[in-house]
């Protein structure tokens, strides 16, 4: 039987907890890890800003818990894109990395997801895909210096919606430290994707899989791609599953929700992860065990 570790989108818990409750809580849970987000918000982006004693805090927090983090969610990017028009937010963006870079060293984070677009609140050009692919060079030199990778989300926009459009990235970046992080929702969404293809052909750039369910888009129907409860969507997620299994896939899973504003975010989650759990059992694959 394959085992793999769950974990939990850090939006998904109440915001109200402070470090060492909220490690306490995954746990409790039943999640291995809790994947931590660096977002367009000013709260969140001055995370890259903290202090030595800050980052030590933090560190002490996940020490005493027992507790990781897998990934750095760095989502930041949509409000800097590095394919922007204007080249002081191509700086921006620039720092934003390096920053996060270094973030990820301290607090012993291995992996930064990048979100795979050229730019998000402009206009796409011919252009912001060439400063895209000339500043993620950039970025994935920084990464390697510091041996952190690098991996690309598939998205919920037609510029990197795929593995294999990521994959085409990667022929122009050739780097061990730049590899893809699928999510299966955002991969179904899409009409033009055979996803079971997609996934068994670019297997080998997978380093971490996102669990989210969405409504495929249509001709008549943009999609949708953020808050559909799971089991309500479009996604196979028991073929996924099944699949990256046969394949072989030993990374961790990340179930992605925005669950933290809700009502009742703790049941939220727990739906949530009995959902998976039941999955997990009929595709053949174990949880990784929970640290105490």
């Amino acid at each position: 039987m394959t085992v793999n570790a769950l974990g939990i989108y850090e939006k998904a818990l109440p915001p109200t907890l402070n470090w060492e409750q909220k490690f306490e809580l995954v746990h409790e849970l039943g999640f291995n890890f809790l994947e931590f987000s660096i977002d367009e918000s000013d709260e969140r982006l001055q995370r890259l800003n903290w202090s030595r004693k800050e980052r030590s805090e933090f560190r002490a927090a996940m020490w005493k818990t027992h507790s990781r983090i897998n990934t750095l969610m760095l989502s930041g990017h949509r409000r800097f894109p590095l394919g922007s028009a204007d080249p002081q937010v191509r700086e921006q963006a620039l720092v934003m990395m390096q920053e996060a870079i270094d973030l990820a060293v301290d607090l012993g984070i291995r992996n930064i997801q990048l979100a795979g677009y050229d730019v998000y609140y402009e206009p796409k050009t011919v252009q912001s895909h060439e400063l895209f692919l000339e500043n993620l060079q950039k970025c994935v030199e920084m990464a390697a210096k510091k041996l952190v990778m690098l991996s690309i989300e598939t998205m919920d926009d037609p510029f990197l919606n795929s593995l294999t459009k990521i994959a085409q990235v990667k022929k122009q970046i050739a780097s061990p430290w730049l590899q893809a992080y699928p999510d299966l929702g955002n991969i179904s969404a899409w009409p033009e994707n055979d996803v079971i293809n997609d996934l068994e052909n670019n297997f080998a750039q997978i380093v971490a899989v996102h669990l989210k369910d969405t409504k495929k888009v249509t001709p008549t129907f943009k999609g949708q791609f953020k808050e559909v409860p799971f089991g309500k969507g479009d996604v196979d997620f028991l073929g996924c599953l099944k699949a990256l299994k046969r394949l072989g896939y030993n990374g961790s899973y990340t179930v992605e929700m925005w669950t933290e504003s809700a009502a009742d975010p703790i049941a939220e989650v727990k739906k949530a992860k009995a959902f998976f759990t039941e999955l997990f059992n009929q595709a053949g694959i174990q949880q990784e065990k929970i640290n105490e």
